[in-house]
């Protein structure tokens, strides 16, 4: 007889992860930020620096329709399925989950039995989703052992609750909303979890209404958007508490818990502070013994807003004269050990040493774009470039940072009014932790297109959940 065998990218954890061999191949989120047309597209890059196609495109899928709008996507299984408590061991890491968030349509692409060349086999309609989950703009997509979770938005109206719905592994089919309690949890962004501590913890951005038309000035200068984290009890599917960063700052974007499940700690990024336009990284973690501990937070590491001339910066930042770092992403190597944050307004990529993760410290900085300084590639030192390291994945095995420099099409227009001029590249991590961009890998986007999130072939370091260290 046949027997069920866990998919070979599974590991039982971080550190046999980063053994994996190197990827081939890296999946980009390519939208089309006038959303007519053309639709927006899963791109295949190849990211093997031995390959005569070295950061080209080789392959690629439009989506049927026109202004998804895509943004973060992920895998329908990862590493979380070898948990005891998992029930889907023989799953495979196979099919990219899609969505858009303006159209809240959830696009499945699979990725075998040609890896170069993927193909859609299902599409779950924006109608569906709100009416079996009371969601709307779907968002975050992260494998679970127990189902396939996304974050959403804002509920059919645009606004708020926003939360998590989950889809049924093997089927696709919306299993529903995923909480049965949000508690004071209204605003909605990304979440990630503590599988050793039956823990979830998500973030704040803002209601679609709140987003998709761009920053509202009003409502930043009020201090609307969202400034807290929410823990959830992962079991029970239950708000457990709220931790507040204080309402001058705005936007709590990217959450990247401890990637050894024993550690009860994670990162968050937050955009804007509006006492000083810096931005800032907070660390939440648990005091006492789960299950009788609290939650609590703090913040970690300050980056400045850097002066400029009101003449060289876009309207929305005219009255400030300075650049604010808008910190819009940060990752997490596999070990623990190196943070990296992504200050998409200036246009720098800073990496961290948290190895004590309550006094980080800044090891490397790269430039590249940016509102002022337009830093070019090293590949091509005479052509600036706009945007700025926003979208951050790291390999499995640390050595290779991969970045994007749009954030999402209304917001782009806003920082980068020239229009941004999409752009994918890589880092190289050397044993030291320094890192330095790749001379040899430059991936420019045609047709007016632009790149977002970024998935490696057989996993990164995001992309995965582990039960075991």
């Amino acid at each position: 007889m046949p027997k069920w065998k866990p998919d070979p990218t599974f590991y039982p954890s971080p550190q046999l992860a980063s053994e994996a061999p190197p990827e081939e191949l890296a999946y980009v989120a390519l939208l089309n930020p006038t959303g007519k047309g053309r639709p927006d597209a899963l791109g295949v890059v190849d990211v093997n620096p031995d390959s005569d196609t070295y950061a080209k495109l080789v392959g690629q899928v439009d989506m049927p329709q026109v202004g998804d709008e895509l943004h973060h996507f992920g895998w329908n299984a990862c590493s979380s399925h070898l948990c005891p408590w998992a029930p889907h061991a023989h799953v495979e890491r196979r099919y990219l989950l899609i969505p858009g968030i303006h159209t809240s349509n959830i696009n499945i692409v699979d990725t075998k039995p040609d890896p170069r060349n993927p193909k859609i086999v299902k599409v779950i309609e924006g109608a569906e989703v709100t009416e079996k989950t009371g969601y709307t703009a779907p968002h975050t997509v992260h494998c679970g052992p127990d189902g396939i979770y996304l974050s959403a938005l804002g509920d059919s109206e645009g606004e708020g609750p926003g939360g998590i719905l989950w889809l049924d592994h093997e089927t696709f089919e919306i299993k529903g909303a995923w909480e049965k309690d949000h508690g004071p949890q209204y605003m909605s962004y990304d979440f990630g979890w503590h599988l050793g501590h039956d823990t979830i913890v998500s973030s704040e951005w803002g209601t679609p209404n709140m987003v998709t038309n761009g920053v509202d000035p009003e409502l930043l200068l009020a201090g609307k958007y969202g400034n807290a984290i929410h823990v959830w009890d992962l079991r029970k599917r239950e708000h457990v508490q709220r931790l507040e960063l204080g309402p001058q700052y705005q936007m709590a974007l990217e959450v990247r818990p401890a990637r050894d499940p024993r550690k009860a700690y994670g990162f968050v990024g937050v955009v804007l502070s509006l006492e000083d336009l810096s931005a800032s990284v907070w660390l939440w973690h648990l005091e006492g013994d789960n299950g009788e501990g609290q939650w609590k937070i703090r913040k970690v590491i300050d980056i400045p807003a850097e002066p400029a001339a009101p003449e060289t910066l876009p309207p929305l930042l005219q009255g400030f004269g300075a650049v604010p770092p808008l910190v819009t992403d940060i990752n997490l190597s596999l070990d623990d050990r190196l943070l990296y944050v992504s200050c998409w307004g200036t246009g720098e990529l800073r990496q961290y040493d948290v190895t004590d993760p309550f006094n980080p410290v800044l090891t490397s900085s790269a430039h590249l774009g940016g509102i002022v300084r337009r830093t070019p590639h090293p590949g091509t030192p005479d052509v600036p470039r706009n945007g700025g390291p926003q979208m951050v994945e790291v390999s499995r095995d640390g050595k290779r940072v991969y970045v994007t420099n749009s954030l999402y099409s209304p917001w782009d227009a806003q920082f980068y009014p020239d229009g941004i001029d999409g752009w994918m590249t890589k880092l190289d991590v050397a044993e030291d932790g320094r890192m330095e961009v790749d001379p040899g890998f430059f991936f420019q986007s045609e047709e007016g297109m632009r790149p977002h999130q970024v998935r490696l072939q057989g996993g990164d370091a995001s992309s995965d959940a582990f039960c075991f260290s």
